[in-house]
């Protein structure tokens, strides 16, 4: 029986199921490791700051060491229910070489917490962050956000009409990497076992389905080798704000899959490494 598109639900699960097509992806897992203890021998980084009253709402930050810099903020993927930040702080040994303050965060995970939760509580680190950056030597004023799966969801969230806190031109650029944006396929799949949403909450909040509230660039980024649903929500989002939004781009970077473009990132030639620093212009 089909349930989307031209998928019966054992195809439609597959296309979400990025360790299935990729094997080996406990190599990148182990890899994010090592490379994120390696970052915290190499630059100072400051744990586990709350921005929230939750217990997951924390973050850590590898602070510039200049006053006022440009600041990036990564938001990690997990299908909403599991990783940590810790096992990100790679993303900080690779732009801390540009004198940026990193900020890895945590936000509540599913079951625990709902679809709606889970997005407030993003929203409500920038807009701590917002307030708090200069005591981290961040400059309020150029704030970016990268976010990978499903943080490359949360990342677009950010953009979309609620805000946030009623705040807007918060952030200066974000790049969404592997994301998620039409969840109406994700509540018809079986991560919705763990995730819960109905029919309502998958719609609000998909970032396809909602209209831009921010205006500032965005650059959507998926690997080549990924599923074709991982591609065609990139490209749903793309053409849903192409015309509403600010400078918007879509890339497909060849040879990657899901797992490996999040690798990428620490490589300092690669596609997806030199697109994050366009868009914040170090």
């Amino acid at each position: 029986m089909i349930i989307y598109k031209q998928y019966s639900q054992e195809q439609l699960d597959l296309q979400y199921n990025n360790r299935y097509h990729v094997p080996d992806f406990e190599t990148s897992l182990s890899g994010w490791e090592t490379l994120s203890r390696s970052a915290e021998e190499k630059y100072r980084v400051l744990k586990d700051i709350p921005y929230g009253i939750l217990q997951r709402e924390t973050l850590d930050v590898f602070p510039s060491p200049h006053p006022h810099s440009k600041t990036l903020v990564f938001i990690h993927g997990g299908y909403w229910q599991m990783f940590d930040k810790s096992s990100f702080h790679f993303i900080g040994g690779a732009f801390s070489r540009y004198g940026i303050t990193t900020v890895l965060i945590n936000y509540p995970l599913a079951p625990a917490y709902s679809m709606d939760q889970i997005v407030t509580s993003c929203r409500q680190a920038i807009y701590w962050l917002s307030n708090n950056l200069t005591q981290l030597n961040g400059d309020p004023e150029e704030i970016y956000i990268a976010g990978h799966s499903a943080g490359g969801h949360l990342a677009a969230m950010l953009m979309t009409a609620d805000g946030i806190q009623g705040n807007q031109n918060l952030i200066k650029g974000i790049c969404s990497i592997s994301g998620v944006f039409n969840l109406i396929p994700i509540q018809l799949s079986r991560i919705n076992e763990v995730l819960h949403m109905d029919r309502a909450m998958a719609t609000k909040n998909s970032p396809a389905l909602l209209p831009p509230f921010e205006s500032c660039p965005l650059t959507i980024v998926v690997g080549k080798t990924e599923t074709d649903e991982f591609k065609s929500q990139s490209e749903e989002l793309y053409t849903s704000w192409q015309n509403t939004s600010g400078a918007i781009t879509l890339m497909e970077i060849p040879d990657l899959n899901h797992f490996t473009i999040l690798d990428s990132l620490y490589d300092i030639d690669s596609v997806a490494h030199r697109a994050l620093c366009k868009l914040m212009n170090v």
